[in-house]
């Protein structure tokens, strides 16, 4: 487990992580990225849709960073602690979390891809882990 925040997050956090990783698959990978998700990197394609179902579970903000090339890629604050489950698709490239903007649900979801791709996580989060 390394992902951005890792080290001094809360062990909800931690645990979150463990279940999402059960979650996370090629079918709610970000539909450009689907070729390149593997078991072995998880956390690719999945931040917006991750960030939001953390929102949900835990409370707090989805925030956002630019991406070079274009893009936001999208991470967690919670009561000041910012946290990144899905930093690791990066492979150990640091972002800068500096930059960070506030993001909408509505922001996010403007894309249906997305919404669709979030009810997915959703339901085999729940499916998994409420019972």
């Amino acid at each position: 487990m390394s992902f951005y925040g890792c080290d001094s997050a809360p062990e909800e956090v931690r645990e979150l992580y463990n279940k999402l990783l059960r979650c996370w698959s090629r079918e709610t990978c970000a539909s450009r990225m689907r070729d390149d998700w593997s078991e072995q990197n998880p956390t690719l394609g999945q931040c917006s849709i991750t960030s939001v179902l953390v929102q949900d579970l835990l409370g707090g903000e989805v925030l956002g960073v630019p991406l070079n090339g274009g893009g936001v890629h999208c991470f967690n604050e919670l009561g000041g602690f910012r946290f990144d489950l899905t930093s690791e698709q990066f492979g150990g490239k640091a972002l800068d979390y500096g930059f960070a903007i506030r993001l909408t649900r509505e922001e996010i979801f403007a894309d249906p891809e997305k919404l669709s791709r979030y009810k997915a996580l959703k339901k085999r989060y729940n499916e998994l882990f409420n019972k």
